[in-house]
């Protein structure tokens, strides 16, 4: 699974800053904490750690994250539609999903102001990514036909 990673992030040195896009997830996130995650392809429940920073939500094995870590995963926040609980859907307490236009991701945290952080803050980087949009993306229709 790691040979994939490097290969789709394009790089076998956990230094490199392609491999990350840049972001130091080692230093000052918006949110941090443990979380399970619900596997991909094996739907097993596995507790990684998570760091939230700069539209990029990233899973780790350790919580001790440095410069050499190499993330297991990363969903890149602005491409996700909704952040809400899944409690109905799961039948587990304090779980929550993330959407994006393919596919939903569970998470479960392990209290319920957890939960609600996570999706608070995971709600605010989808809405100031959206309004980050370029100019030339929005259309002014009230001066588009003068």
């Amino acid at each position: 699974m790691a040979s994939l990673w490097r290969a789709v992030m394009g790089s076998s040195q956990p230094e490199d800053a392609t491999a990350h896009d840049g972001v130091e997830f080692w230093s000052g996130p918006e949110r941090a904490g443990w979380l399970t995650k619900q596997g991909e392809y094996i739907k097993t429940w596995r507790r990684r750690w998570f760091v939230l920073k700069q539209g990029k939500l990233f899973w780790f094995k350790e919580s001790t994250v440095t410069r050499g870590s190499i993330p297991r995963g990363v969903i890149p926040v602005g491409g996700c539609l909704t952040v809400k609980g899944a409690e109905d859907v799961l039948n587990k307490q304090h779980a929550f999903e993330v959407s994006t236009r393919s596919e939903t991701m569970y998470f479960v945290a392990d209290t319920e102001k957890e939960k609600e952080d996570w999706i608070n803050s995971i709600g605010r980087a989808i809405v100031q990514l959206s309004r980050s949009l370029n100019h030339d993306e929005i259309v002014d229709y009230d001066n588009n036909n003068k």
